[in-house]
């Protein structure tokens, strides 16, 4: 036998002795134990008969190739790689999921109180994420409807994690105010939105941009559909609407991406990319949102899996008022966007 195949029988034999120690008492996974004992048993295996991998080779037509035990070698742990990575991501992605819980419920209790008496009149509630956007707060919440089809409605201010006065210039103004402790993303903070709604029994909502981009007098435009029973929730869409002018690249890619989610889900969208939406809470609930970012296209596609009506309505949408987008630039936009259509139709 060559020292090769002696440090493989060893490599393998050890690899089966941690996998017994490791995964057992409180550490016991049973996919884990299953995986660590076949990849280690492989290696034993090989070790004491390579005709195995002459085998193998032959399956895969490599037997005649240049060193086809060692090709064969690598294609067999490139696969065995995979599935340890699709393994341990799809557990890191749980883990995510559990601080998001965590840090969700930080932000509602710390204002519980609070939020009892004043959203227990509203009827519709306006949810503003927000990070680092004081300038631009004042004017939008000053302008926001009182009431639509004799429903009260009000503002609830999502402070994500800013370090300027964003919370206090909309506390100054009479929003409702809970604050992430960290900057997570627009879609993490919709989320602490949405319990906000759903624990305190508000049965419509409203997301829209607090840039000053979206317009006041859309909300009721947006809203209206749900109220009337035709949507469960309604997209804003400055396509089918008016805007200013952007980049080439970027309409291109709200352009692509509404195709592409349109093939994915079978509807029949003009703006994938719109933050400003209405929708009843009672049936998002039924989604399985996870994405801290780029969260748009996420609920479309969950609620299209989910079997809502989805619509929409033309919107305005002008340039920000104060300060820059916290978009990133056009290709990173882009490239993470397209991520989070292919993470959301996936699961």
């Amino acid at each position: 036998m060559s020292n090769l195949r002696i440090i493989g029988l060893i490599i393998g034999v050890l690899g089966l002795i941690l996998t017994f120690r490791v995964y057992r008492g409180p550490r016991w996974r049973r996919l884990n134990f299953v995986l660590s004992g076949i990849f280690s048993l492989a290696i034993i295996a090989v070790s004491l008969n390579p005709d195995l991998l002459n085998r193998a080779a032959g399956m895969l037509a490599l037997k005649q190739q240049e060193r086809g035990r060692i090709l064969t070698l690598l294609i067999f742990s490139s696969i065995g790689l995979w599935f340890f990575l699709i393994h341990y991501r799809t557990r890191l992605d749980e883990h995510r999921h559990q601080f998001d819980l965590l840090i969700r419920n930080f932000g509602h209790e710390e204002v519980k109180h609070i939020l009892e008496q004043q959203v227990k009149e509203k009827q519709i509630m306006v949810i503003l994420p927000a990070y680092n956007e004081g300038k631009n707060l004042g004017e939008l919440l000053r302008k926001m409807p009182q009431k639509i089809n004799n429903m009260n409605v009000g503002a609830l201010v999502v402070d994500d994690g800013s370090d300027d006065d964003t919370s206090s210039v909309a506390r100054q103004v009479g929003a409702l105010v809970v604050r992430n402790r960290i900057n997570r993303g627009q879609g993490a903070a919709s989320r602490l939105g949405y319990d906000i709604l759903l624990k305190h029994n508000v049965p419509f909502g409203v997301t829209m941009d607090s840039d000053g981009q979206h317009q006041h007098e859309d909300v009721e435009k947006v809203i209206r559909p749900v109220l009337d029973d035709k949507f469960d929730l309604v997209i804003g869409s400055r396509i089918l609407g008016k805007r200013e002018k952007t980049a080439f690249l970027r309409s291109f890619g709200i352009t692509l991406f509404t195709k592409i989610i349109n093939v994915l889900t079978g509807l029949k969208l003009t703006d994938c990319s719109s933050g400003f939406k209405a929708f009843n809470i009672a049936k998002m609930k039924q989604l399985e949102l996870r994405e801290d970012q780029f969260q748009s296209a996420e609920v479309i596609i969950e609620a299209a899996k989910k079997g809502l009506r989805i619509g929409e309505v033309p919107i305005t949408i002008t340039k920000r008022m104060h300060g820059k987008s916290k978009k990133g630039k056009d290709f990173t936009y882009g490239l993470n966007f397209a991520k989070t259509i292919l993470r959301s139709w996936w699961r």
